[in-house]
């Protein structure tokens, strides 16, 4: 059985991640009063969106953080896991230099 960090896999058994880091793009900018209710997560307008990043986010976290944007009204772009070790604003096609 797994731990609070791992579960087991759906097809082999094996052991993954529960939480990732995610970006989740709006469309248009959110007002300060709009960033208030995502106050967990990092936000960042880049025109002509508004950038949710979000670490570590298990799906609980994020379905509700998508329950949330549909409850505002707010138009949802794109959701994508970001690859480990990734921050906010950074480009996961561009090549690791580390």
């Amino acid at each position: 059985m797994g731990t609070a960090e791992e579960r087991p896999g759906p097809e082999r058994g094996e052991a993954r991640p529960v939480g990732g880091d995610f970006e989740i793009r709006i469309k248009g900018r959110v007002s300060q009063a709009f960033r208030s209710a995502f106050a967990e997560l990092t936000v960042t307008v880049s025109p002509p969106e508004t950038v949710l990043h979000g670490a570590r986010l298990d799906q609980a976290a994020l379905y509700g953080i998508l329950d949330r944007i549909q409850a505002l009204g707010l138009e949802l772009v794109e959701v994508r896991r970001l690859p480990e070790g990734r921050g906010p604003g950074e480009d996961p096609a561009s090549p690791d230099t580390s």
